[in-house]
């Protein structure tokens, strides 16, 4: 058994208003020194797999077809057995 650790990041690119959002609010909360903020995704997946190997690639696919937008996001992840 695997766990997978996925962190999704939009691209610096794109704008982010949600990182915005949560500086603004930072802000209003007197930690005025937060110069910006970038919100993402993390994720934890459980998966079987017959190696490491294995489990790697299974995520590598699971992100590139579902988890993570290419035009607009980035992605990068972690896998151990547990």
């Amino acid at each position: 058994m695997y766990l997978a650790k996925v962190y999704i990041t939009l691209k610096p690119t794109v704008n982010d208003p949600q990182g915005l959002t949560i500086k603004g609010g930072l802000g209003m909360l007197g930690f005025r020194e937060v110069k910006s903020v970038r919100a993402g995704k993390y994720m934890e997946i459980q998966l079987k797999g017959k190696d490491l190997s294995q489990a790697r690639e299974q995520v590598q696919e699971m992100c590139r077809q579902l988890l993570a937008n290419p035009v607009i996001e980035d992605y990068r992840f972690e896998v151990e057995e547990i």
